[in-house]
């Protein structure tokens, strides 16, 4: 810890001796998520910890900025040094139209794609994206894409990464949206071929509309699509292991109590970051959403989840998040 210390004293004064003008912010963002699952289709278990953040920076021309920082992952029950501190260091540009990060950058509040294609556990233990991200804004919509280089390739460690697309259409209260997502599982320095490549594409089509002024509600939207994903292993078998399911969405907010149902209805999909209970063919998941603090700075809420299998077998979790925000 003598060293993470070090590290970030240093980044102070290198950043403070260049920069015009000091900016800096904080985070603070505590989970715990407790998982019941008794069909065996996913892991049961409970998650809890804190992960706390820090980053200073400067802004130049208004529309430049660059941020250096440390987080750190603390589980509760475990040593302090159980975890390594993980290095943010990113050049960010926004105007009206573009963003651009170029770095290691924070992936919360940033990326936000269906739990079939990235699960809601790369919060807890993935924070950062270490490659780029961009996108562009039109007055009718949008489109992102971002590359995480997730394992550089050594002797020793596969090379890998993921990449993926998202995007939105809308006219009026309808909207259609786009998601897609690319893992690439290749070999060791050392693997001459012997060691199987992994390819992994998936995507969500969604055709939906706003509910909110039909139901008097504080946010509600309906959606319906499709969920692709492929598959195959190189070398085992050059051909795709296919799937196809068709899937959907209902989400209403009133005050501070929220619901979202949603159900994929078809093939089971192999989606190396996604959720696995999308590797089963008949799933049906309603999350029940109680938001206690939403400030400027605190956002805290508590929901349960119940998860429906084949119609038969039913699981469930309890998740409590928290995040405090704190900028200059």
């Amino acid at each position: 810890m003598h060293k993470v210390f070090l590290i970030l004293l240093l980044l102070v004064f290198s950043v403070s001796a260049f920069s015009q003008k000091l900016e800096y912010n904080a985070q603070l963002y505590v989970f715990g998520d407790n998982r019941e699952f008794q069909s065996q289709t996913a892991t049961s278990q409970t998650m809890f910890g804190e992960r706390a953040s820090f980053e200073i920076g400067t802004t130049l021309e208004k529309k430049h900025h660059i941020r250096i920082g440390l987080n750190y992952l603390y589980e509760f029950g475990s040593e302090m040094d159980d975890k390594t501190p993980k290095f943010t260091a990113y050049y960010n540009y926004k105007d009206s139209q573009k963003t651009v990060y170029l770095g290691s950058f924070p992936r919360m509040g940033l990326i936000d794609f269906p739990l079939a294609l990235l699960s809601d556990t790369l919060n807890y233990y993935s924070p950062n994206i270490e490659g780029l991200y961009g996108k562009y804004n039109w007055k009718w919509g949008h489109e992102c894409g971002f590359v995480d280089w997730t394992s550089r390739q050594t002797d020793t460690r596969r090379e890998t990464f993921l990449a993926g697309f998202s995007g939105e259409i809308r006219h009026k209260s309808f909207f259609f949206q786009n998601y897609m997502t690319l893992f690439h599982y290749a070999g060791t320095a050392l693997s001459n071929g012997t060691e199987d490549v992994n390819d992994n594409m998936a995507a969500v089509l969604y055709l939906g509309s706003d509910i909110d002024k039909i139901f008097n509600l504080k946010k509600g939207y309906i959606r319906l699509g499709i969920i692709e994903s492929s598959y195959r292993e190189r070398h085992e078998d050059d051909e795709y292991d296919n799937g196809l399911s068709f899937t959907g969405e209902l989400y209403g907010e009133v005050k501070c109590f929220a619901l979202k149902a949603t159900f994929s209805e078809g093939d089971g999909h192999i989606i190396t970051n996604g959720d696995p209970f999308y590797s089963i063919g008949n799933y049906i998941r309603t999350d029940l959403f109680w938001l206690i603090i939403n400030t400027k700075h605190i956002q805290a809420h508590v929901n349960e989840s119940f998860h429906f299998i084949n119609g038969n077998d039913m699981d469930s979790s309890t998740q409590l998040h928290l995040v405090y925000k704190f900028w200059n």
